[in-house]
């Protein structure tokens, strides 16, 4: 599943505090392999402009590519209570989710991003992936409880290679 970075416009025009240069040091920092200190600095940002939703996406990406799965969860769980309005968080939730195997919750999750905005591709190709995943969970299951079931193992079979032709992400 791909995650959104947070150089799209519609996250900076709604954070309203951020101002873009620090944001992009911030993100220049991160590219650079310095991502403690590039937290560090986005943190005290957020402690003095807590409103700034787009520095708070930033800390969330951050902490997701770092591996800090649990705190990028929850950074953008508080985004999206506190702004609803924006698809990204929730993209982004739903690809921690969908890692996590919560693939139930990553369709509720890309749900919310598709209301928020409707035309966010990166969300239906998201919902496209967890879509493909459950149905390997049913047929999977179909032929656990049913082994004689004759089109179950076609299906299975298309689905794994339709997800080994995918490139990587």
């Amino acid at each position: 599943m791909r995650f959104l970075r947070p150089c799209l416009l519609v996250l900076l025009l709604a954070a309203g505090a951020v101002r873009a240069d620090e944001l992009q040091e911030v993100q220049r920092l991160h590219a650079a392999g310095q991502t403690n200190e590039a937290l560090e600095r986005a943190r005290k940002l957020v402690a003095a402009a807590p409103k700034d939703a787009a520095m708070r996406f930033q800390i969330g990406v951050m902490l997701a590519e770092s591996g800090r799965t649990a705190e990028a969860r929850e950074t953008f769980e508080r985004l999206v209570q506190d702004y609803p309005e924006l698809p990204e968080p929730y993209n982004n939730l739903a690809a921690l989710k969908a890692a996590a195997g919560d693939y139930e919750g990553a369709r509720s999750s890309l749900d919310q991003a598709l209301r928020a905005n409707p035309t966010l591709a990166t969300a239906h190709e998201n919902l496209g992936d967890v879509q493909v995943m459950l149905a390997l969970r049913s047929y999977a299951r179909a032929l656990q409880l049913d082994p004689a079931a004759a089109g179950v193992p076609g299906k299975l079979a298309l689905l794994r290679q339709l997800l080994q032709s995918s490139p990587a992400r």
